[in-house]
């Protein structure tokens, strides 16, 4: 019989940038990433947030430095490429997981909110794709950070919807281009417990009950539970992988009753 190896998935050694990293899932990816044996930088806007994720990174003994970050400015964007690229020696994977949400209807919202959350959520994709795909070395890995909203029919959510139907259709885009140096990827969680919606979604909640009645599983997620797709995706395991969006919904999409 033939010897077979296989690629593990780790991002034990490799150098990370989690856009948008200090909350949510983002800084749920962050840690992970850290306690899988990666150096990470987790920004944000926030230098609290950003110095408090930093002390967990170091605390899991990951190497960081501490830069806040605007992803509506390309200069802040390229500040942290080049902090991260001094502090590491370079960069192995990116991360842009920073959201904006508005619940404002199609008839409803007015170009102000509908640009801010776009500008964001979409366009700060392509501005992260932008500042960092040069500096990434050879096997590089974008890893960009979905929606179920993207597919799923959701009322109020017009803006977020198109963002993230954007984020979709762009990574595939990106992934075209920067083939075969760069893989560039994407995870669509579904209804994800995190410090900013705990009361939304907590137990007993009318909106608990629906998700928990529809979901496969019969239940929401916790936000380490979208970890592993990442360091899946950031990993060299998935290295004949791009252009695809993963869904971590717990089998919400997929249930017709």
């Amino acid at each position: 019989m033939a010897e077979y190896e296989h690629t593990p998935v780790s991002v034990a050694d490799k150098r990370a940038v989690v856009v948008g990293g200090t909350s949510g899932i983002g800084q749920a990816i962050a840690l992970g990433f850290a306690s899988e044996g990666a150096d990470v930088v987790a920004t944000s806007r926030s230098e609290e947030k950003v110095a408090e994720t930093s002390d967990a990174l170091e605390a899991r003994g990951a190497e960081t430095t501490r830069v806040t970050c605007d992803v509506t400015d390309p200069a802040s964007l390229a500040e942290v490429r080049d902090a991260a690229v001094e502090a590491f020696g370079g960069i192995d994977i990116v991360v842009a997981s920073q959201g904006a949400i508005s619940r404002e209807t199609v008839v409803g919202i007015d170009d102000d909110e509908w640009d801010f959350v776009t500008d964001v959520a979409l366009d700060g994709v392509r501005r992260v794709t932008q500042a960092f795909a040069p500096a990434l070395d050879e096997g590089g890995s974008i890893v960009n950070i979905s929606s179920l909203a993207a597919r799923l029919s959701m009322a109020n959510l017009p803006a977020y919807a198109a963002a993230k139907g954007g984020v979709e259709a762009f990574t595939r885009a990106a992934a075209k281009e920067l083939a075969p140096d760069v893989r560039v990827n994407a995870i669509a969680p579904g209804f994800v417990i995190t410090p900013q919606n705990a009361e939304t979604y907590a137990e007993g909640t009318e909106k608990r009950e629906r998700i928990d009645e529809r979901a496969i599983l019969g239940r929401v997620a916790e936000r380490d539970e979208i970890v592993g797709a990442a360091v899946y995706l950031a990993s060299d395991a998935s290295s004949y992988v791009t252009g695809e969006v993963i869904t971590v919904d717990g089998g919400f999409a997929d249930s017709a009753f």
